[in-house]
């Protein structure tokens, strides 16, 4: 008869002592986290802007910014990281950690345009960010050098037409907002003229002062004071209705292209997982700074309207419905950036 083992029985891997000692850490580590979340900002923000400094976007958003910080009590510094139509500084911030310290401010060119347009981009613009708030819409106005016989819409196309290929249009870049506002334009009316892409609106207006770039849709207050010094000519404006800062100006459709629009929306974005008490923090500094009296003058010397609603969910649906919009041109139209 084989008598029982009197040895101790081999140890386990884990004893309980070391499991509750692990999960009495993960409990520790959980309501750091919340402890972080509600303490939240107890440092700078960085507020990146993929476009370049003086463009419309990066002054509409210091604007917000310096507002918001106010909201927030910490400083705001805004980063432009420009290249690629906005998708470089849009791909920093897709990689930042989610917790409230890297924001992104952008428009309709990175997250409504860019996603239908590149082969490839550093990101995706559903899954790898989290929405906070809807800040704002801007129309264009289309200029046009004097050196151009147009004094009106209808008469620009009637001279593109008649000389095919000859009129270069600027762009602040490839995949932009501007550079498929102008493609729509041209296929709507079915003409044909070529791309000039900069790095931002600004050095294409220095080039159509020179005489090289003949057409441009630019913000309407960085484009106005040339028309009116006499150095630009303005024929339209881009929005659903003319705008208070150039009540002249016909829209497009009121020009004979039934349908067109080309509106740009600003937006606030933060890296996907970001804590909800942050995002709704984010969200309730951002939305009120854009309603204080004096900011909201300054957005529309700026060209900027109030949005119809600043809520995350009308946000998101007005993204999609952009998306599909641009999409559909894209495919229609060919364009494609490698």
């Amino acid at each position: 008869m084989t008598r029982p083992s009197t040895e101790p029985l081999p140890a386990p891997r884990r004893s309980w002592r070391r499991l509750v000692q692990s999960f009495a850490g993960a409990l520790l580590a959980s309501s750091a986290l919340v402890a972080h979340a509600s303490d939240w900002p107890e440092r700078p923000i960085r507020l990146i802007v993929p476009f370049p400094t003086g463009g419309a976007t990066d002054v509409i958003s210091r604007l917000i910014a310096e507002s918001a910080a106010k909201e927030l009590n910490t400083n705001i510094v805004v980063d432009n990281r420009t290249g690629a139509g906005g998708t470089i500084g849009s791909g920093e911030v897709a990689r930042s950690k989610p917790d409230g310290y890297t924001l992104l401010f952008t428009t309709s060119s990175t997250h409504a345009i860019a996603p239908h347009l590149y082969k490839s981009l550093p990101y995706d613009a559903e899954k790898d960010f989290t929405p906070i708030a809807h800040l704002g819409d801007a129309a264009s106005v289309l200029l046009v050098n004097p050196s151009v016989p147009a004094q009106t819409l209808p008469e620009l196309i009637d001279y593109a037409r008649a000389h095919p290929d000859e009129l270069n249009y600027a762009s602040s870049g490839n995949g932009t907002i501007v550079h498929l506002g102008t493609e729509a334009f041209l296929n709507q009316a079915n003409i044909v003229m070529s791309h000039v892409p900069y790095r931002g609106t600004g050095q294409g207006i220095n080039d159509m002062l020179g005489g090289s770039i003949h057409v441009l849709l630019d913000a309407i207050p960085t484009g106005m004071p040339y028309v009116k010094s006499g150095q630009l000519r303005a024929l339209a404006v881009t929005g659903p209705q003319r705008s208070p800062l150039a009540p002249d100006l016909p829209t497009f459709q009121e020009s004979g292209l039934p349908g067109y629009e080309s509106v740009t929306w600003f937006g606030l974005y933060a890296p996907a997982g970001l804590p909800d008490d942050i995002r709704d923090k984010a969200y309730q500094a951002f939305a009120h700074a854009i309603q204080g009296p004096n900011v909201r003058s300054r957005l529309q010397t700026l060209g900027v309207d109030q949005p119809r609603s600043t809520s995350r969910e009308d946000f998101i649906a007005l993204v999609r419905e952009d998306s599909a919009r641009w999409q559909s041109l894209i495919k229609l139209t060919g364009i494609q950036i490698q």
